[in-house]
């Protein structure tokens, strides 16, 4: 009606009102008819362009958003976030930093919303030079007072494998949300701090902050990869009986996770089986889960049957039963599930790790000799073997689940893609700092127990986050005291 009256007015030169019309159907989520009022508006000013654009990125089209900006006559620091935060939101992270890396170029300075979004994408991938960086512009420019910003470099220091770094944001802030504790006792957890996880909620609780259901994730999360069964059902209890707080699938999913690492595999199967909701693929992964590392093939094929129809095309389900099989010794029933794997058109994932060097991110999978320092890689993994040996390394061979010779078997597992990572990191860095891998499924036992040998010879401390977790290896131990 609004439209119509301006028309009917003659107000179509008007560019307030039309950016104001534009502005209506774009936010109410009528896009089509805001691209008509777009095209046929007499002249277009920054603000039309970025008001379509920021409505293309809130509706998930960050495609056309894309090729609406790169049209654009001119933008602002505002045109450039609104396309950085909408890769972020897409799961688009080193596009969001590429962007910004062209909007430095270009002369413009980050505001507070670019700046978070910004270490939303360096805590996806792991950018940690990046996310130094912006934290070091941030306080420069006067941001250290907004709380969202604070709460973002909790998140991207834990998950760039900094806890001490997020634990100095932490108590720096002079104001807490909810988030900031959550995302602390969540960063304390999957570094396996568990009693720091629930000290900090003690001391949360103190304060007269109260938990929601993101906190009691961190919680459950804590007492699932340390092994502390009666403090996550006290947890999973209290969420309800203290807080009132329903539990959501994901926190059924955690207390599966919790009593299957633990062994208690026929308590997880009854667990899931009274809950009040239905389970969906990731509590039944947990379970699966939790019997590759207790080797129970009945329980894995129950809980497989469920996986087969909650989520038919998922190759981890598959692999992870496959390997319960290789373990056992179990070859034609291995064999069975990767033939049902090709019927499905299922691809095993490619499993990879990547290292930062000077700014540099190198990926490395299985067997690499495609980086152009392969030849130093493999020299110096093999002087590093014979100081593992000498302090008693056997390569554990049981997790190369092919049936070939013992001598290939150790082949492929000193090519493992966490391994090239590592001697890469070492030769490429100065003594003493830090080595940080990013892997994109779990560690395998092998290179957990060769990292934590590594760390004592090469007298570093090196940081591993995989699919579940982080370990720190320092000393010849690691953060998960080998419960993961």
């Amino acid at each position: 009606m609004a439209h119509a009256l301006v028309e009917k007015l003659g107000f179509q030169l008007n560019l307030v009102l039309q950016n104001a019309i534009l502005h209506l159907y774009a936010s109410c989520g009528n896009i089509r008819d805001a691209y008509l009022v777009f095209d046929n508006m007499p002249q277009r000013d920054i603000v039309t362009w970025n008001t379509m654009i920021t409505q293309l990125v809130k509706s998930g089209d960050i495609n056309s958003a894309y090729e609406m900006f790169l049209q654009m006559p001119e933008r602002n620091v505002r045109s450039w976030t609104a396309i950085i935060s909408g890769f972020v939101q897409c799961g688009k992270p080193k596009e969001a930093i590429e962007l910004f890396s062209k909007m430095e170029e270009v002369g413009l300075r980050p505001n507070e919303v670019t700046v978070v979004a910004v270490l939303a994408a360096c805590a996806d991938i792991g950018t940690l030079d990046l996310g130094i960086r912006i934290h070091e512009y941030s306080d420069k420019s006067g941001f250290k007072k907004n709380i969202h910003i604070s709460n973002t470099l909790i998140d991207m220091y834990i998950k760039c494998g900094c806890l001490d770094a997020a634990h100095r944001v932490f108590d720096g802030m002079k104001e807490r949300t909810i988030f900031s504790w959550s995302a602390m006792i969540q960063g304390l957890a999957i570094h396996g701090k568990a009693n720091e996880a629930l000290e900090l909620f003690f001391e949360m609780i103190q304060t007269g902050m109260k938990p929601n259901g993101v906190t009691f994730i961190g919680l459950l999360n804590a007492c699932s990869h340390m092994g502390l069964i009666n403090e996550g059902r006290e947890f999973f209890s209290s969420m309800t009986r203290d807080y009132r707080i329903v539990p959501s699938i994901e926190h059924y999913g955690c207390m599966v996770d919790l009593l299957s690492r633990a062994g208690l595999l026929e308590e997880a199967r009854d667990f899931i089986e009274e809950m009040p909701i239905k389970p969906n693929a990731a509590v039944w992964g947990a379970l699966l889960g939790g019997c590759k590392v207790h080797k129970n093939i009945e329980m894995a094929e129950l809980a497989m049957r469920h996986l087969h129809e909650l989520d038919p095309l998922n190759d981890g389900y598959y692999v992870v039963l496959a390997n319960i099989y290789s373990e056992a010794k179990k070859w034609e029933d291995a064999a069975r599930v990767r033939k049902l794997m090709r019927e499905k058109g299922l691809k095993k994932t490619i499993a990879w790790s990547s290292v930062t060097v000077k700014g540099a991110v190198h990926e490395f999978v299985a067997g690499d000799e495609t980086h152009h320092h392969s030849e130093e890689i493999y020299s110096m993994w093999n002087e590093l073997l014979v100081h593992m040996r000498s302090k008693g390394y056997v390569p554990n061979t049981s997790v190369v689940l092919l049936d070939v010779e013992e001598e290939e078997k150790e082949s492929v597992l000193f090519r493992h893609s966490e391994k090239l990572a590592l001697v890469f990191g070492l030769i490429s860095s100065p003594a003493g700092q830090t080595i940080r891998i990013f892997k994109n499924l779990r560690v395998c036992e092998d290179c957990h127990a060769s990292f934590k040998l590594i760390s004592e010879i090469v007298d570093r401390e090196i940081v591993v986050r995989d699919r579940n977790r982080f370990h720190s290896f320092k000393d010849g131990s690691c953060s998960c005291r080998d419960y993961w």
